[in-house]
This record gives C-alpha cells, structure tokens and sequence, in this order.
C-alpha cells in the first residue's frame, strides 16, 4: 500500500515532481485555510456588531424622590442606528406601571424627551420604587441587548407636601419698599416668598426643629398693586404647598426727569465705559451711549443679584439706617428718566436709587454695620462699594472717587466708605445710594426711619417670637 501511494505522486521515470507536490499542499491549503478564514471573518464581523453598545439613557437629574407630580427630563444616545424607541416604567414589588412610551420615526443619533408624571394617580404608595429606562436602536445585532434597561434608578415615591403657616408679617406694604414675613414649614427644604415673579429667600429664626424661618421681602417699584405676595413651601419630591401673605398693598406714584445729553459729555464718559471700542467718532456716540444705558444697565443689575447670595444668614445691622449728612437729594428712587441728545428722547430707564449732593469728594459713611461684599468698577455706576448687612439686606455706594474698604472688610455704622466722585455714568460730583433687599432696589426712605422699622420689620418678629431684633430701635440684642 505504500508503494502505491509513493507511486501516485512519482512521475514515469522514477523522478519525483516538486510543483506536483507544491500544487496538492495549495489545493489543502485552499480548502482549509480560506473557509477557516471565512469562519473566522464572519465571527469577528457578528462580534465587533455585538459589541456595539446600546442606547444609554440619561436622566438629569437623577432623581432621588418623586412627588405626587413629578417632570422627568430623558436622553437617549445611540451610538448606531439610531434611537427608535423607548419605555420609561416604574415598579413597586409586584405591580408595574408605564409612564412613557414613545417611538422615533427618524432614529437620529439623539433624542430628548419630557415626561410629567402624577405618581399619586398610578396606584402606587409611599415608598420604595425602581425607575427604569428601555430604549431601542435601530442598529442589527446577532443577540438582542435592548431587553435590559438602558438605565435604573432607585426612587422613594412621597406624595405629601410639608405643612406650612404664615406666622406674622408685615400689615402695610408698599410698591418700592420692603417688608418681612415669618413662616413655619414642617418637612420642607425649601421655603420662600414671591413677589411679583421673584423668589425671596428665608434664613432661620429659630433651633432648625422649629421650622420657623423669617423672609426679607421687597416689592419692585413696578408691582402691581392687585397682586399678592405668596408664600412657598416646597420638599424634596417637589411637593409643594403655598400661603397668601394676609398684607395691604399701597400704590405709589414716583417722579420723572430728563436728563439732556451733551456732545462733551459722551466724548468723556464713553471711552470710560466702553474701553474696548478705543476712540469713538461722534457719529456713533448716540449708538455707543445705548448700549452703555441699556447693555451695561442690565449687566450691573445682574451682578447687583448675584451679590445678594453672598449674604450672611443673621442681621448685622443696628436701628436706623444713615443718610450721609448735610447732603441733598437731586434723584428719587424710581425716577423715570428721559434721556434726550440735541432735543429729542432717544432713551428712557428707571433710576433705582437716591442721588445725595453735598461738597465734591464728601466722605460717604456705611448707612450701617455689616461687611463688604463688593469694590470695585460696576459698569454705569463707576467705583463702587456694596455692603451686607445680613438676611439679604444691602446697601450700594456708586460714583466714587476713591474707596477706603475692601471685599471682605467688616464695617462699622458711618464708617468711611470712601469719597463722592463722578465716575460711571454720572454727570457730576455725587453718591448714587441704594438700599437691596435679595438685589431688588427699595426706596431707602423707610430704612432712614427708625418708627418705619420698629413697625414694619421688629413688630412682626416679636409678634411671632423670633429672637431677632427685639430692641424698640431695631437693634440685634448684644
């Protein structure tokens, strides 16, 4: 047999052939190496597609509670394919509820996606829960990996609001002035006023087990009198519950000036204020003056709010505020302005403070003790000083000179602040002085009057007990 076999591959003649032998070893070669490649090609190939990832869902925030209404905000990213659809349930043990389902006719690479949900109409209790997330693309795979959720997040489902009672506030307020409210809440983290589309914060009055937390309130200039100051109490699940503040609202009415604009006055001021335009032709003063008036107008009433955040958590101020002495006001609060270049209006703003004159580079007291958290440049307002008196309570002096104090300073009642000036947007030597309350301007009026805050701020703070300010004159008790 093996002689025969040795013949099958041995020519006539004896010789053996090597491309006979080369040929068979290819043909061998040919008939295992190429479907072994083919194998391993398609293997490789079903693989790399199985290991495409998923769609990955995103929830922001991831929440940790839901409330009896909550909104949940979804992203979907498909890294192929193409987001086609998605189930957003939730389960609590046996029971399971759909909250969401929705289909993407266009499989982009991203979808958004909103859903409202009032978690006390599904059946459910109080308590424990799994949120989950399925999501499907439009990508092939060998094996399925969309019948796992794309995201799970454990919840605690809570439907009851936290309790809430307006202990005292103050009776009579006024548009442009301010006020205080006293409230209660049991199981909330967060509690505040609002007034007219604006959230006042609240500082504890009390131990934090009380739930007594007093308000600072201020009324803009521009509230409008038949509307209501509300109280919001809200918890962690979004809960939320609100009181109307038992308060009479006054109007007022408030002055309007002009404000004639002269061509020496713009080429002095705006190269100031606009630095970053170098040399302005005339031709383009009156453009250049509205964007200071307007733009940096609103710019310095952005940082004026970002400036109440840094106040302290308990009063530092001590009875009347000071109005600098021997100085006369030429600007009321809530002046309307009209601004007018050779004859005619081209602008008009609100002023939302007091002008007070006396001799060039006065000095400028504090209008009371607190801490300096801001100095510096303030766009319109020149060089200026911002101080903190505690409970979202500030007071700002604009158009410096020179500045004696710096952030971080702690000052004393009629401590020098610095000098009048004119610098920003003034027309000469004076201080540009405001009174805030969580960065909305007040009429300083009311905090110059020892009775006014007696009656308005102290009263309802001993009405409701709170250890804050209990002096006659409004002072903190030492």
């Amino acid at each position: 047999m093996l002689l025969v076999a040795y013949s099958l591959t041995v020519p006539r003649g004896g010789r053996y052939d090597d491309a006979v032998g080369r040929s068979g070893w290819k043909l061998w070669l040919t008939l295992i190496l190429v479907p072994s490649v083919i194998v391993v090609a398609v293997i490789s190939y079903l693989a790399w597609r199985q290991s495409v990832p998923g769609v990955r869902a995103e929830l922001s925030p991831i929440p940790r509670f839901l409330g009896a209404r909550a909104t949940l905000s979804l992203r979907l990213r498909a890294a192929r394919g193409g987001v086609r659809n998605v189930e957003l349930r939730l389960k609590q043990g046996q029971a399971q509820v759909v909250l969401a389902q929705q289909s993407f006719q266009a499989a982009a690479a991203e979808e958004r996606l909103q859903v409202t949900m009032e978690a006390a109409k599904l059946g459910l209790r109080e308590g424990a829960a799994t949120l989950e997330v399925l999501a499907r693309d439009g990508y092939w795979r060998p094996l399925r990996v969309d019948d796992q959720p794309a995201a799970t997040v454990q919840v605690t489902l809570d439907f009851t609001p936290p309790t809430l009672e307006v202990v005292s506030a103050t009776r009579y307020l006024s548009q442009g002035g301010g006020g205080v409210v006293v409230a209660r809440a049991k199981g909330a983290t967060r509690l505040g006023a609002s007034v007219g589309g604006v959230v006042f914060p609240s500082f504890p009055a009390a131990e934090a087990d009380s739930g007594l937390r007093v308000i600072m309130i201020a009324l803009p200039w521009d509230f409008p009198g038949s509307s209501s100051v509300t109280v919001l109490a809200e918890d962690e699940a979004r809960n939320s519950v609100t009181r109307t503040v038992p308060a009479e609202i006054k109007g007022r009415r408030f002055p309007a000036g002009t404000v004639d604009l002269s061509d020496e006055f713009l080429a002095r001021k705006l190269p100031e204020l606009l630095p970053e335009r170098g040399a302005i032709p005339p031709d383009q003063a009156v453009s250049a003056f509205l964007t200071v008036n307007r733009d940096k107008r609103r710019e310095a009433e952005a940082i004026k709010g970002q400036l109440a955040a840094k106040t302290q958590l308990r009063p530092l101020w001590e009875g009347a505020f000071l109005q600098p002495r021997n100085t006369k006001v030429f600007s009321n609060f809530a002046e309307k302005r009209s601004y007018r270049y050779q004859g005619r209006e081209i602008d008009t703003q609100v002023h939302l403070g007091y002008d007070l004159a006396s001799v060039k580079q006065s000095p400028v007291p504090a209008g009371n003790a607190g801490t300096v958290v801001f100095a510096g440049p303030l766009t319109i307002y020149g060089t200026t000083v911002v101080v903190d008196h505690g409970l979202g309570l500030q007071t700002l002096y604009a158009h410096l000179s020179s500045m004696a104090v710096k952030e971080g300073d702690e000052v004393k009642k009629g401590q020098e602040l610095g000098r009048t000036g004119a610098t920003g947007l003034a027309v000469g030597d004076h201080l540009h002085y405001e009174v805030l309350i969580n960065g909305v301007s007040v009429t300083p009026l009311e905090w110059w009057d020892a009775k006014w805050i007696r009656d308005r701020i102290v009263r309802p703070l001993r009405e409701a007990n709170v250890p804050l300010l209990q002096s006659e004159a409004g002072a903190r008790p030492r």
